[in-house]
């Protein structure tokens, strides 16, 4: 059984085949669907320079959601903060909060959303890394200006997006809520979790430790139905692992014709166990255990599969499959 709140991370892939503006405009219809299903809410992650994800910036994507929904929540997961000005990223999550009262949470990451180095340097006006001093400062003038030069009323919810116990370190001693990138780092989530309670510190913005899992979550009515669904990433991940990046995201038949190595079907099988992917059943119990392990406050799920239908489907699944589940 979960307990906790449903979540989404949308990620916006652009599937071969399709223009990235219908994966753009898909991301409305996607929004209304969730919020019909009862979801809390929906985030949306900053990418660039990437043949399988669009590069459409979270506050754009969290504009147009807001204007196509009235309940659900809607955020960034997350807007790095090494790519943007604190002042600039204050303003514009503000000003959505105060346009969408109640409704807006700011979530804040490190990464460059590349694995361009080049595009890195170009979103940077062509600074280096960010060394972890330069991000602590970052996430603390964001805070900063969120209170003292916006200071419209309600705030955006604050978050740190996390995927190690240095985030986690970070999000505790600023007393920011945690949102762990299972679905990208599952080896960390549970040292991550530790280290974010015992250190955590209560502030202005949070006044317990509060805890986001995300996982991977791909849901069919069959285990062979939801295996050809969660195909096309598993070509994205082979890519990744041999250091590519420049991996479209494929459709299911050309996933299912793609010649895995036998070391990349045992890396992907390895990462499959810690997500959750199967028929409603499987899935449900795979993410009550990680809410059980980990005392996540809250799960969200990030579905990247092929077709739009498909997607709110595994999530249709999934919520219902839950809510029966909870009442018997």
């Amino acid at each position: 059984m979960i307990d906790v709140p449903l979540s989404a991370l949308e990620v916006a892939m652009v599937q071969t085949g399709r223009r990235a503006v219908e994966t753009l405009r898909d991301t409305a219809a996607f929004a209304q669907g969730l919020e019909r299903l009862g979801y809390h809410r929906i985030w949306y992650a900053e990418h660039h320079h990437s043949p399988a994800i669009g590069a459409f910036p979270p506050v754009v994507l969290i504009a147009h959601a807001a204007a196509s929904t009235s309940a659900i929540r809607l955020g960034s997961g997350g807007v790095l903060a090494p790519n943007h000005a604190p002042l600039m990223l204050a303003e514009q999550f503000g000003t959505l909060a105060g346009l969408h009262g109640g409704r807006i949470d700011l979530g804040i990451g490190r990464g460059p959303g590349t694995f361009d180095e080049a595009t890195a340097r170009a979103l940077r006006r062509g600074a280096g890394p960010t060394t972890d001093a330069e991000y602590h400062g970052d996430v603390a003038a964001i805070l900063s200006f969120l209170v003292d030069e916006v200071a419209l009323d309600p705030l955006p919810e604050p978050w740190l997006l996390a995927s190690s116990t240095a985030g986690a370190a970070l999000a505790a001693r600023l007393g920011l809520p945690i949102a762990l990138a299972h679905h990208i780092r599952p080896d960390n989530t549970l040292a991550a979790v530790e280290r974010y309670r015992a250190d955590f510190t209560p502030s202005r913005w949070c006044e317990r430790p509060r805890v986001l899992v995300c996982v991977e979550a791909v849901c069919a009515e069959t285990e062979d139905e939801a295996a050809w669904r969660v195909g096309p990433m598993d070509v994205v991940k082979a890519g990744l692992l041999k250091g590519l990046s420049e991996i479209p995201f494929p459709t299911p038949e050309a996933a299912a014709a793609h010649p895995f190595t036998a070391e990349e079907r045992r890396a992907l099988a390895g990462f499959r166990a810690q997500q959750a992917v199967g028929t409603p059943e499987t899935v449900v119990r795979r993410l009550a255990q990680l809410a059980g392990e980990t005392g996540a406050d809250e799960l969200m799920l990030t579905t990247p599969v092929y077709d739009l239908a498909d997607r709110i489907r595994s999530y249709e699944l999934i919520k219902k499959y839950a809510e029966a589940t909870a009442l018997s």
